[in-house]
């Protein structure tokens, strides 16, 4: 029987939460590095101290549902992270009060049931949502890359036509001077023969003219 084609395997996704701005941030990323990128930010927050892994069960949830995707609350609220959270329209009243602590929720009664089959079933729930939320991740990855691509290939197309019409307009520029040259040189070689033409008449003048004067006085003598 022929190979089976190997897979690539999916990395773990974690949860993680920052604040920038006027937002909470909180991404399903497999690594710092990752989640640093999905943010955009252009230094380490979690050397900064100011990102963090987090196990909020209603955050987790909310990222492993779109990983790869940037989800935002207003920025110290325990509003649930949406992809379009609304910008805080009390910025002002919130920096006079003091901020609010996430309520915590209460524990949720365990139901009963044997122990060793009910850690079966979470820990195969949780590798298959893994599974799904690492494959979500990936698609989401590829559609940005994708994305960027595009972005390169249209950057690349008007820096091509940029340099089309430059070139353009250079080689019009330069066939000017040439012509302007052209009829430079023209316009010196008849000013040259006109000079040559005045020179050789004021020539031809002036022996007339003493040839003239010559008849003139001999004439009164």
């Amino acid at each position: 029987m022929p190979d089976k084609p190997k897979t690539k395997p999916q990395r773990k996704l974690r949860t993680y939460q920052t604040s920038l701005g006027f937002y909470d941030q909180a991404v399903a990323a497999p690594s710092m590095k990752a989640a640093l990128e999905a943010w955009g930010a252009s230094s380490n927050l979690f050397h900064q101290g100011v990102a963090k892994e987090t196990d909020d069960p209603d955050v987790v949830a909310a990222t492993m549902a779109s990983p790869g995707v940037v989800l935002r609350r207003p920025v110290g609220s325990d509003d649930p992270f949406t992809e379009n959270a609304q910008l805080p329209t009390d910025l002002a009243d919130d920096e006079a009060k003091p901020k609010r602590r996430p309520k915590r929720k209460p524990k949720a009664e365990s139901k009963k049931r044997p122990v060793r089959t009910a850690h079966k079933i979470s820990r195969k729930a949780d590798d298959e949502a893994a599974r799904k939320a690492a494959a979500a991740f990936e698609k989401e990855e590829r559609r940005r890359e994708a994305e960027r691509r595009k972005e390169e290939a249209a950057h690349a197309k008007a820096r091509a036509r940029r340099d089309k019409a430059v070139a353009a307009a250079e080689a019009a520029l330069e066939e000017a001077r040439r012509v302007h040259a052209a009829r430079i040189e023209a316009i010196e070689a008849e000013r040259a023969a006109i000079d040559e033409r005045a020179e050789a008449e004021q020539t031809r003048w002036d022996k007339q003219r003493r040839k003239l004067e010559d008849a003139l006085r001999r004439a009164r003598e």
